[in-house]
Order: structure tokens, then sequence, then C-alpha cells
């Protein structure tokens, strides 16, 4: 049995757009990660960047499911000592929903050159609108 493997040459990208409204976050996350790693093609390579291009609208009206509003917490390090910050998921979603997914999509994305050059091919929106409309983006629906 043979496999064919990608040249970095030969990767052909995509735009996709994921309507994050009334969807967990975590979910649109996953999808998200696997359409920016290249997950879902079926000449998938592991050691090369593969993926396509995403767009995530309404990141605004994502949900959190269970008690993940008020218990799970973000935390973050100024650098002083004594610096820890912390911001509970509910506050999180309310002012910054688009660095929320951003980072749920980042902890799902390899710790790499590859997860790096995936991350700039991530663009995220609060709102239903996006100016990626000449790219011809396709919806995604599969979350």
């Amino acid at each position: 049995m043979s496999s064919t493997l990608l040249k970095k040459e030969t990767v052909e990208r995509k735009w996709y757009v994921i309507d994050a409204a009334g969807k967990p976050l975590g979910r649109t996350a996953v999808a998200a990660a696997n359409l920016l790693r290249g997950k879902h093609k079926v000449d998938f390579t592991p050691n090369v960047d593969c993926g396509d291009y995403v767009i995530i609208i309404n990141t605004d009206k994502a949900i959190l499911t269970g008690k993940k509003a008020d218990k799970k917490i973000y935390y973050r390090v100024s650098g002083w000592i004594g610096g820890l910050k912390e911001t509970k998921a509910r506050t999180m979603m309310e002012t910054r929903s688009d660095y929320a997914m951003e980072l749920a999509i980042k902890g799902m994305l390899p710790k790499n050159s590859i997860g790096r050059s995936a991350m700039t091919r991530l663009h995220l929106y609060k709102g239903a609108e996006h100016n990626h409309a000449a790219q011809k983006p396709e919806a995604w629906g599969n979350v």
C-alpha cells in the first residue's frame, strides 16, 4: 500500500467560515483546529503545514456548557512578583470572546512552527460581519 505525501509547495488552501452562534466554544475550537491543521484532507501529512484558512464569526454568541462560566479561570502573568492575574470565563466571554476562542484553538494545535503558522491563518470576529468576502469562503457546518 502506497501513501501520498504532500510537499509544502503543492498545498492548496481553501477558506472556510464557521458560525459560533449558539454552539459550544470547545466544539467550535476543535473544528477550527482540525481545519487549520488540515486533518480533514485526504492527503494529510503530519510534518507538512497543509491546513486551510478559517474565519470564525459570532464568537460573542458562543456558549459555555455546564458550570464552566463560573468555575473556569484564565490566568496571565505580568512578569512582576505577585503579578498573577485571573479572569473568570464568564467575564472573558463578555469582554474578549475572540481571545477566549483564540486561546482554546491555540491549545489544540502543535507547539512548534506548524502550529504557529496555522495560527496566522485564523481570523476571529465578534459579530456576523467579516471582511474576507473576496476570498469566497465556504461555510463549514460540521460543528
